[in-house]
């Protein structure tokens, strides 16, 4: 065992752990900020715009990999503007990785926030109406607080995701060791090689890290759970 450790690359661990942390932040802040934007929607918008955000959470990852692709690919007008003029590539580099996983990931956060805005007790936002909050300080000070549990729950599901994207990402972003191979992509590399053994180092690694992001905000949010006796 300790050979096996020895001969293996470790860097997909270093680019899934970077990779899902960044995404998360993205998603996190684009997913509070949308789901807010919708809730307080009133037009029939509100139900387009609200299956527009929770589309790539039904779509195959392979598919918003392609879609990802042919947007922002060196030779169609927008990947091209962005590498002629601001030098920055997608396809095939470690920002596209990123930007998969986001969009990939995003829905998990949008739609717990969106929910966890409005479960949030009605009588809270009057009381800071009636107490002359204007309605962006009432989103900040009572209805985000309020929704802590419910985001929090969303940002551990995000990255616990985005760790684990792989359609997307290896449409997008490919599989070249050392600067876009992810745990994820590693293993089917290992797969394909038949090295089951690295496969299943991956593998296991991959479910300890997923299910310590589980536990810990567990122990975040749990506190307030309670135990709910058997009907007799």
């Amino acid at each position: 065992m300790a050979e096996l450790l020895g001969s293996i690359d470790w860097s997909p661990l270093w680019i899934s752990l970077k990779t899902a942390v960044a995404a998360t932040l993205i998603a996190f802040f684009l997913g509070i900020v949308t789901a807010r934007f919708v809730m307080f929607r009133r037009d029939k918008t509100k139900w387009v715009l609200d299956g527009i955000f929770t589309l790539p959470l039904v779509l195959p990852p392979t598919v918003a990999g392609f879609l990802l692709l042919i947007l922002f690919s060196p030779v169609r007008p927008f990947g091209m503007f962005l590498e002629r003029t601001l030098g920055l590539r997608v396809v095939q580099n470690w920002i596209g990785c990123v930007l998969a996983a986001a969009v990939v990931s995003f829905p998990l956060m949008y739609r717990n926030a969106r929910s966890a805005f409005e479960q949030t007790d009605i009588n809270l936002i009057y009381a800071g109406r009636t107490l002359g909050l204007t309605e962006r300080q009432i989103f900040r000070k009572v209805v985000l607080p309020a929704a802590g549990p419910g985001i929090a729950s969303g940002t551990v599901l995000t990255f616990a995701r985005a760790l684990g994207e792989y359609g997307a990402t290896m449409m997008l972003a490919g599989n070249i060791l050392g600067r876009t191979r992810t745990i994820s992509t590693a293993i089917a590399a290992e797969v394909s090689a038949n090295r089951y053994d690295t496969a299943g180092v991956w593998t296991t690694l991959i479910i300890l890290i997923s299910f310590g992001a589980v536990f810990v905000i567990n122990l975040i949010t749990g506190r307030g759970m309670k135990t709910v006796r058997r009907w007799r």
